[in-house]
């Protein structure tokens, strides 16, 4: 396997991060998530977006540009020989002095890793995989932005392992005011329960990730004529709700067979409607960018 690290191509087991790296102290840093199909990067263009908005958040300035980051995605994934993989490009403060001061990092370590694609088993996709909410309240915007996709990840591991202890798949964490919020990696939507049938998924002002499938599956309801609610939800709604599903760049659209032993659910029609919809944007997509070349979108076939 073979990673990229500043600037250079080196197999995984030669590439050296300095334990002084701000990242490794602090968690001083941010990072994007990226599924690639057919050699292409899906919605590459979001994806750098918001790498570079997270980090104009906590004030970190990029080392390359978005050419300059689509051409190391590229090559790292040519280098592996990968066509359809996940990858993961994660940007640092850098190294410097102990300490909190910013300006102790003169120059930001810049890291891609590509692997290749393990899909979740087939029954997650046939019948569903549990969720339990979590006491783990997610971080609240005023401390630390969720908006942020940053290396501080202990909010999200210490609701994975309360999930785990309850013996589900994935924690559904509620943010300060008790409303939900958003899993440890996913966002989350259901079909409501009562009256008009309306695909319901909290608001980013509840204090989540603003996910790229997320915006996917809203942009896809829409075409399909659902009416969509963005807004303040509690565990209530959803357990009353018909269908539940995640979603995430490399989970996709991950229905919800329960939660918390309270409430079963089947692998419902709309469920099954977006998860067939957003396999077909995907592949239009990497049609798309293919048809578009001549371009960096992959390696020779």
């Amino acid at each position: 396997m073979n990673v990229y690290l500043n600037g250079k191509i080196l197999p995984v087991g030669e590439a050296r991060v300095s334990v002084l790296d701000h990242g490794f102290l602090y968690g001083d840093g941010v990072y994007e998530t990226m599924r690639v199909y057919g050699g292409v990067v899906f919605m590459l263009e979001e994806h750098l977006g918001r790498l570079e908005r997270s980090a104009s958040m906590i004030g970190l300035a990029l080392p390359k540009s978005p050419d300059g980051i689509k051409n190391a995605v590229y090559e790292t994934l040519e280098a592996n020989g990968l066509k359809d993989a996940y990858l993961r490009v994660t940007v640092s403060r850098g190294e410097g002095a102990v300490g909190l001061d910013p300006d102790l990092c003169q120059v930001p370590t810049f890291f891609i890793y590509a692997g290749r694609l393990k899909p979740y088993p087939r029954r997650f996709h046939e019948e569903g995989i549990r969720l339990s909410i979590v006491n783990v309240r997610r971080n609240c915007k005023e401390a630390l932005d969720p908006e942020i996709k940053s290396l501080n990840f202990l909010n999200n591991i210490l609701a994975k392992i309360e999930s785990k202890r309850a013996g589900a798949d994935e924690a559904l964490m509620l943010n300060r005011e008790g409303f939900l919020a958003e899993g440890t990696v996913s966002n989350i939507f259901f079909v409501s329960g009562e009256g008009e049938n309306a695909l319901c998924t909290p608001s980013v002002s509840c204090g989540i990730l603003k996910g790229i499938t997320r915006d996917v599956v809203i942009g896809l309801a829409g075409r399909l004529d659902m009416k969509v609610e963005e807004g303040e939800f509690t565990p209530g709604d959803l357990y009353s709700a018909r269908e539940v599903f995640i979603t995430s760049t490399i989970m996709e659209v991950l229905p919800v067979s329960g939660i918390d032993g309270k409430k079963n659910f089947s692998v419902g029609g709309v469920t099954k409607l977006l998860m067939a919809e957003y396999r077909k944007e995907a592949a239009s997509y990497v049609r798309d960018t293919k048809a578009a070349g001549p371009s960096i979108w992959g390696f020779s076939e």
